[in-house]
């Protein structure tokens, strides 16, 4: 039988959905599982989205340019503007996705064998999109005591080595819901321009920022104009995780000519999704503060509950919709599975995704789960209820 190839078979598995089958057999199993694993808001798609869909009238749908429609990308400049960031629709590529983006701009910049620096614990996905682009994820290890706030340069510095091109970040952050400070993306950028690096960001939780906290995009950073490669996505900020609508935007022309050439490859865009997302652009304000406060509230009834079971630690998130716990157990993929598979309270039971696959360092994060607090408040409490209850009886317990 012929072999699978080396990238097939080390291509790493979701922590966000390998528990998955174990899921399905608690539903058949008569369980309800309240799937705080994964960042799929329960939040309603604006209308004007839906309704721009349900109301197109072309007869076939058609291919559209590689790069994404024109007016889609003048819309998207517009945004970037009323934002603060200052660019123009040519700086823009509509992806298929916020995750093609970065294939992207990884396959763009980086040769095989290339280093990016990444402060971990980070979207489990980088590990994928890396191994697809035969590049190395190198991590700069952030900390539950102190908010997991940037790591110090010092430990970015001595990660450099002369295979080191890029460095990558997301902010606010998945999976902890840091937002970064003016203070620290300054210290940053400083590092890249000194040793000539790119810098990737991943910016799709732009709009849930808390507590006062401003957003402050790298492109907004002096002097990084040719180093900086943004990765958005429609996906969290309008609710349209399947619409599957990203951009990479960057002012380096070079990287934008080479990215176009797999944007070619790939054909185009979905046509209907940019269509939505196109019309998405007309969202209210008041969308973005109504959304902004279910979510404090989730985060806070989470923040509360966690704190009040017995060796549980878990920081107040500044944004996006995820929390990072550490809970007294042996082995968090051991635990989660055990949740699905051997624990109910009253039928109910909690999926969540391990931070083992969080991390690059091996040994890193056996001990925390990632949380996504994207279900209504009743649930987010059955949760918590759930939760102090099984670690009473796991045997795992530590």
């Amino acid at each position: 039988m012929p072999s699978i190839s080396l990238k097939g078979q080390t291509m790493p598995d979701s922590p966000i959905r390998k528990l998955a089958p174990f899921a399905t057999k608690a539903k058949e199993a008569g369980k309800r599982v309240i799937h705080l694993n994964i960042g799929q808001p329960d939040i309603a798609t604006p209308e004007v989205a839906l309704e721009a869909v349900r109301s197109d009238t072309r007869t076939v749908i058609e291919y559209s340019p590689s790069e994404g429609f024109a007016s889609y990308r003048e819309g998207l400049a517009a945004y970037y503007r009323s934002v603060h960031v200052n660019v123009s629709a040519e700086e823009i590529l509509v992806t298929t996705g916020g995750s093609e983006a970065l294939v992207f701009a990884f396959m763009s910049c980086l040769d095989p064998g290339d280093e990016v620096i990444v402060p971990e614990p980070f979207y489990a996905n980088y590990n994928g999109f890396a191994q697809m682009a035969g590049v190395h994820i190198v991590p700069v290890t952030a900390h539950i005591d102190d908010g997991f706030a940037l790591p110090p340069i010092e430990d970015f510095e001595a990660k450099i080595t002369q295979r080191t091109k890029a460095v990558l970040l997301c902010n606010p952050g998945n999976p902890t819901g840091t937002v970064y400070s003016g203070r620290e993306l300054n210290a940053l950028a400083s590092l890249v321009q000194e040793h000539d690096l790119y810098l990737f960001a991943d910016e799709v939780y732009r709009e849930f920022c808390y507590d006062g906290a401003t957003p402050k995009s790298v492109m907004q950073l002096e002097g990084l104009d040719q180093h900086v490669v943004l990765v958005d996505s429609v996906s969290k900020r309008y609710s349209m995780c399947g619409a599957r609508i990203g951009a990479m935007v960057t002012k380096n022309k070079e990287v934008r000519t080479a990215a176009m050439k797999f944007a070619m490859a790939r054909l185009s865009p979905p046509t209907l999704a940019q269509i939505a997302s196109e019309a998405a652009l007309d969202t209210s304000a008041s969308y973005f503060s109504e959304v902004r406060d279910r979510y404090v509230a989730r985060r806070d009834a989470l923040v509360r509950g966690l704190r009040a079971i017995p060796g549980v630690r878990v920081p107040q998130p500044g944004g996006a919709f995820y929390a990072v716990c550490e809970l007294p157990i042996d082995h968090a993929d051991a635990f989660c599975q055990w949740m699905l598979e051997s624990f109910d309270l009253e039928g109910d039971t909690v999926m969540m995704a391990p931070a083992t696959g969080f991390y690059a360092t091996p040994g890193a994060g056996t001990q925390q789960v990632r949380i996504a607090y994207v279900l209504d408040l009743p649930l987010i409490e059955r949760a918590v209820e759930c939760l102090a209850e099984a670690l009473k009886v796991y045997p795992g317990r530590s």
